[in-house]
């Protein structure tokens, strides 16, 4: 079977109105793709970054997939969470980018937003906190009902990646 290494880390992040930050991350591929070895989710640390610096996590990714066909090529998603000074988590932002389709290193800015919410929920997350959140998540990463929703832009997630392919043409998996 063709195969596809993707090894980097979750580097941090910039832009978010908190810097004291944490990220959920998860990857979602096809059903014509078979993970092999690493984890397809997790949870970095949190950083409590100074003022004006990015949100440092370094937070590893080594994922191996076998796959039969580019159907479903995989995408991480991310959900960067904040904790005030009472120990609360809130959501800051939701987002995803596709894993590189050639062989190679790579640096990539994933943008992120949130939802923007009706009237009522941001007059009370103005004085109560506690951001608009989806009630499926998986909208963030699927085609489809995304364009439907009103957003507010958040934070970049920096990402380095290096992707390997492997015998994708011997196996007579073509990129078109």
């Amino acid at each position: 079977m063709a195969e596809l290494h993707v090894i980097g880390q979750i580097q941090g992040a910039i832009g978010f109105p908190s810097q004291n930050l944490f990220c959920k991350w998860g990857v979602v591929a096809g059903r014509s793709w078979e993970l092999l070895e690493g984890l397809d989710s997790g949870q970095t640390q949190l950083d409590l970054a100074p003022d004006g610096e990015p949100v440092v996590w370094a937070h590893p990714l080594d994922l191996h997939y076998a796959c039969r066909g580019l159907a479903g090529w995989p995408k991480l998603y991310f959900q960067v969470w904040s904790q005030d000074i009472h120990g609360r988590n809130d959501i800051c932002g939701y987002g995803f980018c596709h894993v590189p389709t050639a062989p190679g290193q790579y640096e990539i800015e994933c943008p992120t937003w949130i939802p923007e919410g009706t009237a009522g929920e941001r007059i009370a997350a103005f004085f109560l906190g506690g951001n608009p959140r989806l009630k499926y998540e998986e909208v963030v990463y699927t085609p489809g009902d995304r364009f439907r929703l009103n957003t507010v832009s958040a934070g970049l997630v920096q990402v380095q990646l290096g992707v390997i392919v492997k015998d994708f043409e011997r196996n007579h998996v073509h990129f078109g």
